[in-house]
């Protein structure tokens, strides 16, 4: 039985183009079906993290922390009484958009397209479902409901113009309210973000050696945790402990954010899902402490991990990378596969300037879609050692 302020299949504002209703799947079980299927997300098999996909097989990828992001979602959209549904979709999109080398790789794009209308993951992933993946003989995208896409574009909370092209482009075909909250769901899976990656980063920068136990244990919620093993469990074998503390350090969070909403919601009674896209601020949320000492644990990832000299060293890498290919497919756009130059026909049909703002795009598309492989091939390829 679904809360009323949960996400009702059966209300939901339908989809860009009519389809017929599915006779086995509600709209949100079948976006969730489509998003799984579709070749983006198979791509997040070899997109990062933080790690170059080829330095290891433990480190997470896109594809693993997206598994991850959707089960912890289902957990507690389920455990709120909301559409688990809906709020899987969502979780196993909300990553679609993001271009091969992780945040660095998003950094650079972001630099190379400020003058052709920017970048960011989140508008990509918008992009991705409703234009690029051309698979449907009756419509480009995926065809997704009105609540998942509003849940990819605003599931961090609104977002206020100036917005990015890709953005603009898809709310101006189909109003996403950018200027609300998203539905309870769309912020599960934001939260559910925030639990899956602070704990698979402390599990992943361990087996890369950037910091040891004892160096969580200084920090707050960790240091408890690896306590409590250590009492339950004297003498355990490293990797154990090394398990037992993290999994209950992302109980914690998990646990945390169910304990605030129960109360959020039984203080506030939202009705509906309108109450809650206009309320002041997210429902969903860490408490204040447990905030407090979650940022505590992401400076330390921050120094540590994200910012280590051998993860900069890799980064300049690959940045450079980066900026050596999307110049060139700019300058050269026929070097772009046979299936990518009716686009570029296109794009260079609208002339000069116009021309060659849709050519950046166009390019953009190509190399954001890139699995950190395929970058580094391609590369290898058309730039090397000239």
């Amino acid at each position: 039985m679904l809360q009323p302020y949960a996400c009702q299949p059966e209300a939901s504002r339908g989809r860009l183009h009519d389809e017929s209703y599915s006779t086995f799947r509600t709209p949100f079980q079948r976006d969730r079906d489509r998003i799984i299927h579709s070749s983006a997300f198979r791509r997040l098999k070899h997109k990062t993290q933080v790690f170059v996909e080829h330095e290891g097989d433990y480190y997470r990828t896109r594809l693993t922390h997206t598994i991850e992001v959707a089960q912890v979602a289902r957990t507690i959209a389920g455990a709120l009484g909301l559409n688990t549904d809906l709020a899987e979709a969502v979780a196993l999109a909300h990553d679609l958009g993001h271009p091969p080398f992780g945040h660095t790789g998003e950094d650079a794009l972001a630099l190379l397209m400020e003058p052709y209308g920017g970048f960011d993951h989140n508008a990509q992933a918008l992009r991705i479902v409703t234009k690029l993946e051309r698979h449907y003989a009756d419509f480009d995208g995926l065809n997704l409901t009105w609540e998942t896409l509003e849940g990819i574009a605003k599931h961090n909370g609104p977002v206020e113009p100036p917005w990015n092209y890709a953005l603009a482009g898809v709310n101006g075909m189909w109003d996403l309210e950018l200027g609300t909250n998203a539905s309870a769901e769309a912020q599960v899976a934001a939260v559910a973000d925030d639990c899956a990656y602070n704990h698979h980063d402390l599990h992943d920068g361990l087996r890369a050696g950037l910091f040891t136990e004892a160096d969580l244990c200084e920090l707050p919620v960790l240091g408890e945790c690896f306590a409590t093993v250590d009492k339950l469990y004297p003498g355990l074998d490293p990797m154990r402990r090394r398990h037992e503390a993290l999994r209950r350090v992302f109980g914690v969070m998990v646990e945390d954010v169910i304990a605030v909403a129960r109360n959020r919601l039984e203080a506030l009674q939202p009705q509906s899902v309108e109450d809650i896209r206009n309320m002041q601020g997210p429902i969903i949320r860490f408490s204040k402490p447990l905030y407090q000492n979650i940022k505590a644990i992401k400076s330390f990832l921050f120094t540590r991990m994200y910012r280590a000299p051998t993860v900069v060293v890799e980064r300049k890498r690959v940045t450079g990378m980066v900026n050596a290919l999307f110049p060139l497919f700019l300058d050269r756009p026929e070097l772009l596969p046979d299936d990518w130059q009716d686009d570029v026909a296109k794009a260079l049909a609208k002339g000069n300037e116009e021309g060659r703002t849709e050519i950046a795009r166009v390019v953009l598309d190509y190399v954001a879609g890139m699995t950190d492989r395929f970058a580094i091939q391609e590369y290898n390829r058309l730039v090397g050692n000239s």
